[in-house]
Order: C-alpha cells, then structure tokens, then sequence
C-alpha cells in the first residue's frame, strides 16, 4: 500500500514538473540574440523544424516544439518559406507565424525593354538561383512558343525558395490579361507585341508612344521600310549574340530577319519586352500622318509628315550636336 502511495506520489510530482516545465516553455517569450532569417525547405519535418529553430535561437526547446505541434495538430499545417525571427515570442506564437505561413516577401522591378534573356538573368542574380534553371522552366512554359516579348515589366513579389515556374507564370498572364483588354483594328496579339517592342526602345516619353505608333502604322500602310535602329541592333544581337555598343553604316546594310532597313514589313518576332504603357500605344496610335522622327537633342523627338519637313528636323539636330 506504501509502494503504491509512494509511486502516485512521485508520478504526481513529475507530472507537476513536466506541467511547470510546459508552461514556462509555452508562455515565456524568447528573443534571439541577433536577428534570424531562416529558410524552411519544402517537404521540412517537425523535427528538422525545431533543430532549425532550436539552433538559431527563437526557442529554447525544439522538444517542447514537437510535443506543442503534436497536441495541437499543427505538425502537417506548417508552411515553408523564408522568416525573420528578430522580436521577442513565445512558442505558440512562433508556431503560429509558421502555421500562416508569415514569410518575408521580396519585390523585383522587371524594367521596360529588357530581352527575355535579360529578365531570366536579372532574376537568377536576384533570387541566387541558376540561370539554366530559369531558362529551362521558360521553355517548359512556352511550350515550342517564341519567347521573346512575351513577359511583362512590372514590380513581381516573391518568396523564398524561390518558384520560378509561379514567378514566369505571373508575367506571362499578367500580359496576356492585358492584351485581351486591347482590341488593336490593325494588329493582331503578335503583331501588338512586335510594335509594342520597337515603340518600347525608341521613346522612353509616353507622349511619344502613340505617335511612334502612329509612324510605324502609316509607314506600312505605305509600305515604306520602317528603317529603326533598335531592329538592326537586334537583329545583330540575335545574329552574332552580341552588338558592339554603336550602330555604324555597316550594320544598317547587314542584312537579318529583324532588320528594318534591308527588309519592310514587321521583324518576324518582338524585339524585347514592352511595357504596358507601350502595348496601349501599339493598340492606339495616334490619329496623325507623320512618317518620320528623328532627336530633337532634349531627350524626346521631332515628327514630320513629309521628307522635307523631316530633312529639316535632321538639320537642326545635328546643329544641336555641333553646338555640344
């Protein structure tokens, strides 16, 4: 009888101890000594969690994070990603930011014009992530589809691991959302691209895109040659996989598939990737009969209907250049 009181006794203080023990460590807040970023790895089990957790100092006992996420029914709720652990919190708190899935979120601003090759490669050095795997998830996404125009320069979100296919997949919708808003009378989806690229890298100035519009429209409505550099300097690009900096008179008379000099019509593909503001215009050129621009040495450009009017606009740029 004295055995039997004897072990209640002893289970009951254990149990008191393991409660105490519990409690302190489920309502006593930890802070790490510096702040901690960790990266959570897909597929992670509890107990690869709490090692993480444990070793970088946001709780003090990845034991008692097991046994809380196992009371609790979170072990299979408990999302990957990347967290900042830098304020003082208690366990069930740090259990809850990885139950919502409370990752640190980053941002990349895609700029206007930039080649699909560019973009992958901006966003492996961003995510220090291989550039090979941001090319072969792209040629997965098009599926055999030419890829140069196709993604849209905006500011992108994304977390950590990094999911290339969801990140890729976002700029393409988020173009082709836009083109099925813009009903162009004289272009068709492709066709909007190709304009779009060329408006894109020949006027940053968004007065100007419809009016550049409006010079490609008309001049193959005549059936003129476009005859703008940005086309040749791809054009040599994609040839040679390089270009020298400067456009010189040899390249104008190089003929490619993209040159807009040696051959009329539009290049058989886009030319980089083109803004929105640049997609609105290629939809909506402006109502004028300007066939030509050239600099007009303040950072915009002079139009002109007619080869004189045009001439004289050349004249007076390059007295500009003189003067500098």
């Amino acid at each position: 009888m004295r055995l039997k009181l004897a072990g209640l006794i002893a289970a009951l203080v254990l149990m008191s101890i393991l409660g105490g023990v519990y409690a302190f460590q489920t309502q006593t807040s930890m802070q790490p000594a510096v702040p901690q970023t960790l990266v959570i790895a897909p597929g992670t089990s509890t107990f690869g969690i709490a090692r993480q957790l444990e070793s970088a100092g946001v709780i003090r006992s990845g034991l008692m994070f097991r046994l809380l996420a196992r009371l609790r029914g979170d072990a299979q709720e408990l999302q990957s990603g990347e967290y900042l652990f830098a304020d003082a919190a208690t366990l069930p708190q740090v259990m809850q930011r990885l139950r919502r899935g409370d990752v640190l979120l980053h941002r990349l601003t895609i700029p206007e014009g930039l080649r699909s090759d560019e973009v992958l490669s901006l966003f492996a050095a961003q995510t220090d992530t291989p550039l090979a795997h941001w090319q072969e998830v792209y040629r997965q996404l098009l599926n055999g589809q030419e890829g140069e125009g196709r993604l849209l320069p905006e500011t992108y979100t994304y977390r950590r691991p990094v999911n290339a296919h969801a990140i890729l997949l976002d700029m393409l919708k988020a173009q082709h959302d836009l083109l099925q808003s813009l009903v162009p009378a004289w272009l068709d989806v492709q066709g909007l691209r190709i304009v779009a690229s060329i408006i894109e890298k020949e006027t940053a100035l968004d007065k100007e895109r419809p009016l550049v519009a409006a010079v490609i429209r008309n001049r193959l409505a005549c059936h003129m040659a476009l005859q703008m550099d940005p086309t040749v300097i791809y054009g040599l690009w994609r040839t040679d996989g390089n270009f020298s900096g400067n456009i010189h008179k040899g390249d104008l008379q190089r003929d490619t598939p993209w040159s807009s000099y040696t051959r009329k019509g539009l290049p058989p593909t886009p030319i980089c990737n083109p803004g929105a503001a640049s997609l609105r215009a290629a939809a909506a050129p402006a109502d004028v009969d300007y066939l030509y621009f050239v600099a007009d040495g303040s950072g915009g450009h002079a139009f002109a209907a007619t080869l004189e009017e045009h001439n004289a606009n050349v004249r007076q740029w390059m007295k500009i250049e003189r003067q500098r």
